[in-house]
């Protein structure tokens, strides 16, 4: 059983966690999180830690930025677009059991960016593609599901490099790990 509470957004969000993990959830009923949702979001981090695993569109990114602002040391899970897709729709509950373990395996913190800054630079993402050109969005989508901090668009993927702490070192094992995978298609 996984020791954090995962939030998600409702009970078909929940089938698909617990048929791929054993886990408690808490379901936020869509994206007016209100304040009983948040105070029990906020019990259950400081018992046990949280993990927000909601849906990989505006709403799911909206009801994130909520609780994390309201909840601060969250972990973060995310699917890309692709995984929570099915017949159009797309959520937690459409991702495979497989997408959702890992997702949930390379689940990361979000720490307080006040002090940090991160060790990858404005320039560096423009020379490796991933601002602006044809292939930036998707280069970026690639990196996000390899580091495991999802999809923003360059200000966003910018700002998640800082905030889930990605060194250097990381960024660029997961650039290589990219282009590898790219010279084998």
């Amino acid at each position: 059983m996984l020791r954090e509470v995962i939030v998600v957004e409702g009970r078909n969000d929940t089938i698909a966690v617990q048929q791929a993990v054993e886990a408690d959830t808490i379901e936020t009923g869509g994206s007016a999180v209100d304040e009983r949702v948040l105070a029990k979001v906020h019990l259950a981090q400081e018992r046990r830690g949280v993990i927000l695993f909601l849906d990989p569109d505006y709403a799911g990114e909206r009801i994130r930025k909520i609780i994390s602002h309201h909840v601060p040391g969250c972990k973060h899970a995310f699917l890309t677009v692709d995984a929570a897709t099915k017949h159009g729709d797309i959520g937690v509950e459409n991702a495979s059991p497989e997408a959702i373990r890992t997702a949930l395996e390379q689940a990361r913190t979000e720490w307080d960016t006040g002090a940090m800054e991160t060790s990858i630079s404005w320039d560096e993402m423009l020379t490796l593609g991933l601002i602006g050109g044809t292939n930036a969005k998707k280069r970026r989508e690639r990196l996000g599901e390899i580091l495991g901090i999802g999809y923003g668009n360059a200000q966003q993927f910018y700002k998640r490099l800082t905030l889930f702490c990605i060194s250097a070192g990381e960024f660029y094992q997961a650039i290589e790990q990219m282009e590898h995978e790219k010279e084998c298609l």
